[in-house]
Parts: structure tokens; sequence; C-alpha cells
């Protein structure tokens, strides 16, 4: 998908549109629901596959010792 496509998703109401929706205040049927979700992941990154490691290399005794 193009970066002009992106922005035209991500500069639309598809977000505003499903709060509505969710707070009752929007009818939409469940083929909206599910284009709008599918255009939505196009643009925004899913938290939950979101995985970070690594260790932290600094210990209290040296933090402490860069104050010195």
């Amino acid at each position: 998908m193009s970066p002009e496509h992106r922005a035209k998703i991500a500069n639309s109401n598809i977000l505003n549109a499903l709060i509505e929706h969710a707070d009752g205040r929007r009818d939409m049927s469940s083929t909206q629901v599910q284009a709008a979700l599918g255009l939505l992941r196009k643009v925004m990154p899913d938290l939950a596959a979101t995985e970070l490691s690594g260790s932290v290399g600094i210990s209290h005794e040296d933090a402490l010792a860069d104050l010195k």
C-alpha cells in the first residue's frame, strides 16, 4: 500500500465511526465494522504483537559511582 493511501486512511473518520458505534451513537453493519477494522490494521500497528527484549547493563553501584 502506498504512503498516500495510508495517509488517506489515517486521516479519515474510520476510527471516529468505530468509536461512535461502540458508544451506541452510530449504527454499523458487521460488514462495515470488519471493513473499518481491516483498514485500521493497514495504518495502525498491532501492539499485541510487539515484543521487547533485552537486559540492563548497569547496577546501582555503577550509577552511584557516576554521581561522585
